[in-house]
């Protein structure tokens, strides 16, 4: 049996790619761990690209919307900086605002709360002690405890070991620590740099990838992979605008509820569930929690009135505005947009959520594409496929 040339190109490509499969699995631990070592070394960049993307959604508005009329030799050279600045002040204007209003009204809540706590701490205590009066079962358990079977002894000779031997080990943490701060900042402010070198030379950048493509794909892989990329930055645009936009809906919603309700720290509370809420689908638990623990020592019973309001407006938020807003924005029914956010946080975190709902509308939007286009052509008569 004779194989023709494009047969033995597929066969001798499958080889290839088998053995590499197999050395791959063979030596997994070096391949993770030269990954791993690689990851490390690109990170500062990898973010870097990350906040270049980010900042050219608001720096490309700006340069469409605002400089729109900039034309000519002069006005190109100075639109590309006087829209990188207009979006830095824009961006550190809104942190500020909501840094500046949320933070002081945290600060002056969290006073409040300290000298709450003795008059709280000591409620609980005159109710607990009225339980135990009451409730002669429990106070005849309280009364079992036997504290004399503590061993005093043991219990300061360990004390004393770990005052001993812990303390170099805190030492050693704390420069752990320290150094772990300094190479964040580093490589943080790398990033920031080599983003805003992206921004400054995106045209040029992507004419450098085109030619690449061009010169080692083949014209059917180069449409692919251009066709690819386009509905990722489209979908990843979209996704960042969408999430914007349901944070600054749910926090509203919760500052008119709240205000409704009568509940305290309203604007405090929804401003923080709105932020937190920019991880998707969970991210507002954690704004539920801090807001639980304010109202809680204000007053217990409203704190239960707030737990019931967060799980409604968490139900309406997750199963009807949150797949809708960002499900639309990105083409990706609702069902698609849960499914991706629980992919995503199960495999990879908070950042798997925010990657996985662009990531899989792309491919979505892909396969359904193709699927339309074989229905096509499996009416026209034309099947991809043969049947034997």
């Amino acid at each position: 049996m004779e194989f023709s040339r494009e047969k033995l190109k597929q066969i001798r490509r499958l080889m290839i790619l088998a053995a590499f499969l197999v050395l791959m699995i063979l030596y997994s631990e070096k391949v993770f761990f030269g990954a791993a070592f690689l990851f490390g070394i690109l990170k500062p960049f990898l973010y870097g690209g990350a906040i270049a993307f980010v900042l050219n959604i608001p720096m490309r508005a700006v340069e469409n919307k605002w400089l729109k009329g900039w034309n000519g030799k002069a006005s190109d050279k100075l639109k590309r900086p006087v829209s990188m600045v207009i979006t830095l002040v824009l961006i550190a204007l809104v942190l500020a605002i909501v840094v500046g209003v949320v933070l002081p009204q945290m600060a002056l809540t969290i006073s409040e709360i300290g000298k709450k706590i003795p008059a709280f701490i000591q409620k609980m205590m005159e109710e607990f002690g009225k339980l135990t009066r009451e409730d002669s079962m429990l106070a005849d358990q309280l009364n079992q405890l036997d504290l004399k079977g503590i061993n005093w002894n043991d219990l300061l000779e360990n004390i004393m070991y770990f005052m001993r031997n812990g303390a170099g080990n805190m030492l050693g943490s704390t420069f752990n620590v320290a150094g772990s701060i300094i190479s964040g900042v580093v490589n943080t402010a790398i990033a920031f740099v080599f983003a805003l070198y992206i921004l400054a030379q995106k045209e040029k950048l992507a004419s450098q990838a085109g030619r690449l493509i061009n010169a080692y794909l083949p014209a059917r892989v180069r449409r692919k992979v251009r066709k690819a990329g386009a509905l990722l930055d489209r979908n990843f645009s979209n996704f960042i605008a969408g999430q914007c936009l349901e944070a600054l809906i749910l926090g509203v919603m919760f500052i008119v509820s709240m205000s409704i309700f009568r509940m305290p720290y309203a604007f405090t509370v929804g401003a923080l569930i709105a932020v937190t809420s920019l991880i998707p689908i969970v991210g507002a638990f954690t704004g539920c929690a801090v807001g639980t623990f304010l109202i809680l020592v204000n007053d217990p019973l409203q704190a239960l009135w707030f737990l019931i309001l967060f799980f409604v407006l968490q139900q309406i938020e997750g199963n009807l505005i949150y797949p809708r807003v960002v499900g639309n924005s990105v083409g990706l029914p609702s069902i698609w947009v849960l499914m991706a956010v629980s992919i995503g946080g199960s495999l990879f975190g908070v950042t798997g959520m925010l990657v996985f709902i662009p990531l899989m509308s792309t491919g979505y939007a892909l396969i359904r594409e193709n699927v339309n286009r074989r229905e096509v052509l499996a009416e026209k008569g034309v099947h991809l496929w043969r049947e034997k």
